[in-house]
């Protein structure tokens, strides 16, 4: 072998022997800048989100009756629509609701007579706990209720106004959906009726167990 080729053939002898202690120093680096990514974590149990603000709209279907206990005396079947807004606040819900009622011509008594309550339409002011689950919340607000006769006993013409209380409970089934029962108790003042050519007037009380189911924007 030349000198010249010497420092070549000594160069390539270094380079063969070091290169096993390069590439376990490589490895190790590259284990040591790589960082160990977490698989993702899933907290979501799938319960609705809380809180109960914005529009809403919703069906009821439910009974009503002259007494509180609405197995006992005349009953009508209640259908009825409503639609309203929540606000969400540091201790519970602040809202107003509108509705529209056909009554099922529940038979009521009134002096020497009976008239029939056909439809109602009624705006009130919402309240109520659970900003979280469920939802406790009281109402009141005026009511309009159209009457017909019954039995030779006439009933007012048009709307009569009232006012009308009530409380309920809903509970969120998902995020938009919720299901809810309520209960209302409306009176009438001052309802003209007449029978045989006399007329009289009195106050009309209702009492209305609904349930409802509601859909939330």
């Amino acid at each position: 072998m030349t000198k010249s080729m010497k420092p070549f053939a000594l160069a390539m002898i270094a380079a063969v022997a070091a290169a096993p202690f390069i590439s376990s120093a490589a490895t190790a680096a590259d284990l040591t800048n790589n960082s160990y990514n977490e698989p993702p974590t899933f907290n979501d149990s799938g319960a609705p989100k809380a809180g109960w603000g914005g529009a809403y709209v919703g069906g009821d279907l439910g009974m009503s009756s002259r007494k509180l206990n609405p197995f006992s005396g005349d009953k009508g079947l209640v259908l009825g629509v409503h639609g309203g807004y929540n606000v969400d606040l540091d201790s519970g819900v602040v809202g107003g609701e509108i509705e529209a009622s056909h009554l099922g011509n529940v038979e009521i008594g009134v002096p020497n007579g009976k008239i029939k309550e056909q439809g109602r339409v009624a705006a009130k002011a919402k309240a109520g706990v659970g900003f979280t689950q469920p939802l406790v919340y009281g109402t009141a607000g005026v009511a309009l209720t159209s009457f017909g006769g019954k039995n030779g006993t006439d009933g007012p013409d048009g709307w009569k106004p009232g006012w009308m209380l009530g409380a309920g409970v809903e509970q969120k089934l998902t995020d938009n959906v919720s299901a809810r029962f309520e209960y209302n108790y409306t009176q009438t003042n001052d309802v003209r009726t007449t029978t045989g050519g006399v007329s009289r007037r009195s106050d009309v009380k209702d009492q209305v167990l609904k349930a409802g189911v509601n859909y939330r924007f």
